[in-house]
């Protein structure tokens, strides 16, 4: 089990040794020779086409790579603060709701249809409480797929901040919908339940879940970039770690009712943050 999990973890920690670094971050930083060889490696096909890159130095370059940047910029410099906060913000709302869905799906699912077995008294009955709440689960998780795909073939023709804002209205109804089937009469509680939460799934992966890591790193100038983005997923973090352990408390404390309707709270609000911060990217030179 460990070895499924630590494997693939390393072999990304290998590789990452070989993938080239930015070119544009390169001629941001006057390193204009690494910056062409960047360029030749991310060309790199069979026949070799171009042979040599020649790269101008850019105005105003800085000359040394060991320039220091100073976090208090991203919050003193007008437009660092909003392209912080339009980065930062969304991530860490969007993160309450697809780490607390995401993983405690079968929890939820059992606790509101009450379908489940409550008192086991056997293996059988516990291995019976596990499958109810998988074969659900896998259900509903298929429209993350079908979202993620959404957004690959829409991001550059909608734009990343108009889907990101229907990705969080649209996770917003979504919880809603579950909600009213908690609370529907026999008949419409499952199906309203099953659509509420595919709707989120679709939501979030055409929307937050995957703009949210395009925006980090597209809004950022090239000298800022990496501190910026790093500084976004970071923070954005912070909001999953919480809801993984704060979730199961809270659906114990507050029932599942509340905690959906705080989560569609959220989305909202992500949205809102989304239109007041708006850098729309699409289109756009990195440069």
């Amino acid at each position: 089990m460990y070895l499924v999990v630590v494997l693939p973890a390393v072999l990304v920690l290998v590789g990452r040794f070989f993938v080239p670094e930015s070119a544009s971050w390169l001629m941001v930083k006057g390193r204009v020779a690494e910056a062409e060889k960047a360029l030749l490696q991310l060309l790199n096909r069979q026949p070799t086409y171009p042979t040599d890159i020649t790269l101008g130095a850019p105005a105003g370059a800085q000359g040394s790579p060991e320039v220091k940047i100073s976090f208090r910029r991203f919050l003193g410099d007008k437009k660092l603060r909003r392209a912080t906060l339009f980065a930062t913000v969304p991530w860490f709302l969007q993160d309450l709701g697809t780490y607390g869905i995401g993983i405690f799906t079968p929890l939820i699912l059992t606790n509101a249809i009450g379908v489940k077995r409550e008192h086991v008294g056997s293996v059988a009955g516990l291995v019976y409480n596990d499958l109810l709440a998988a074969k659900g689960a896998a259900l509903i998780d298929v429209l993350l797929i079908v979202g993620i795909l959404a957004a690959i073939f829409l991001t550059d023709r909608v734009g990343r901040v108009r889907l990101q804002m229907i990705g969080f209205l649209g996770c917003a109804a979504g919880l809603a919908i579950a909600v009213t089937g908690n609370n529907a009469g026999t008949g419409w509680d499952i199906p309203l339940i099953f659509a509420g939460f595919m709707l989120f799934n679709f939501m979030t992966n055409l929307g937050p879940n995957a703009q949210t890591y395009l925006i980090a790193g597209e809004v950022f100038p090239a000298a800022n970039r990496g501190v910026g983005a790093g500084f976004a997923a970071s923070f954005a973090k912070i909001g999953a770690v919480t809801t993984a352990f704060l979730f199961p408390v809270l659906l114990k404390n507050i029932g599942t009712d509340a905690l959906l309707i705080a989560l569609v709270a959220t989305s909202v609000l992500g949205a809102f943050i989304t239109w007041v911060f708006r850098i729309e990217t699409k289109g756009v030179s990195l440069e």
